[in-house]
């Protein structure tokens, strides 16, 4: 039986039915991390894998499709999302304990795969506290902290392809990199199985408060903001980049790079996506003026922009 919908918009009358939901024009910025954005033309929350197999198999192949997560590391243009944004719900939220394997969900959140792996004496997985989102977008960019990435304790993940069609992919099939991996964008993680080594409750624990602890002390933790903005180059700390080319505090609108950890670009409260998205664009101009490096986003940023914002960009003193 197919759940009640929102009153359709042109788009939900050319998808197929499904048991999970569909909202058309349905509001992102509440939920992401940043508090900018547009709405997701139709936003689809899937009831199962089934459910979500069923509809990638079955809706128009010109419709584009996007996955999103907690949106802590994303940046959604004021324009929206066209075509169909996807977000796992609960039944993607499963963390299982097989010996010194974790199953996970591709909407658990990172800290409660850690914290589910210190209850259960696992080790090796607590640098997961320090990743402000969900183990599918972790399995995505190979995302790392605290000197471990992903990577490090990745077994196996299943994704459905465009099609509809269910892989079991391998480490080799994963292709990672630095933030990275080679398995298609638009391809959805649904989950992954990482795994850890025997290890003491009592030194997990202190792992993770000390993550935890040097997470708030150096970055803007309390702030909207979108986690780190560039990826580090071979050469150089991203952060170093950015404060060598002098752009510690510089704001274009309500956008600012935060005075705190400079590889983070903040919401001071009035802030566009428009404004996010020009002042790291600048900052990346004047790093790489400075320096000679290009620095390349780690933020993803999805959606179409609205381009009637040309606020100056200009630096905040430091009285201010």
């Amino acid at each position: 039986m197919m759940a009640a919908q929102t009153p359709s918009s042109a788009l939900i009358d050319c998808l197929p039915q499904v048991r999970g939901s569909y909202e058309s024009f349905a509001s992102l910025a509440p939920t992401t991390w940043f508090r900018v954005g547009g709405p997701a033309e139709v936003l689809y929350v899937p009831a199962d894998t089934e459910d979500l197999s069923a509809f990638l198999k079955s809706k128009p192949a010109d419709i584009p499709v996007t996955a999103i997560g907690l949106a802590s590391n994303l940046l959604v243009r004021d324009g929206g999302i066209p075509g169909v944004t996807i977000k796992l719900g609960r039944a993607f939220n499963t963390i299982e304990v097989d010996g010194f394997m974790l199953r996970c969900g591709g909407s658990a959140v990172d800290a409660s795969v850690a914290s589910t792996a210190r209850d259960n004496a696992i080790a090796g997985l607590e640098f997961l506290t320090g990743i402000p989102g969900t183990v599918g977008g972790a399995v995505r960019m190979n995302a790392g902290a605290y000197g471990r990435e992903l990577q490090d304790v990745f077994v196996a993940a299943t994704a459905l392809d465009e099609n509809g069609a269910i892989h079991k992919l391998s480490r080799k099939d994963m292709g990672f990199g630095y933030r990275h991996c080679a398995i298609p964008e638009n391809w959805v993680f649904i989950g992954a199985e990482l795994k850890g080594i025997r290890g003491a409750t009592t030194t997990i624990t202190a792992r993770i408060r000390e993550i935890r602890a040097e997470r708030e002390y150096a970055q803007p933790v309390q702030s909207r903001t979108g986690g780190s903005t560039f990826a580090n180059s071979s050469e150089a700390k991203a952060w170093e980049l950015i404060d060598k080319a002098g752009c510690r505090g510089l704001m274009r609108g309500g956008a600012q790079v935060s005075e705190k950890h400079c590889n983070f670009l903040v919401n001071s409260g009035t802030a566009t996506a428009s404004d996010l998205e020009e002042l790291g664009e600048e900052v990346r101009r004047r790093v790489r003026d400075f320096t000679g490096i290009p620095l390349t986003w780690e933020i993803r940023r999805v959606g179409v922009a609205d381009t009637n914002d040309d606020a100056p960009i200009h630096r905040m003193e430091a009285a201010q």
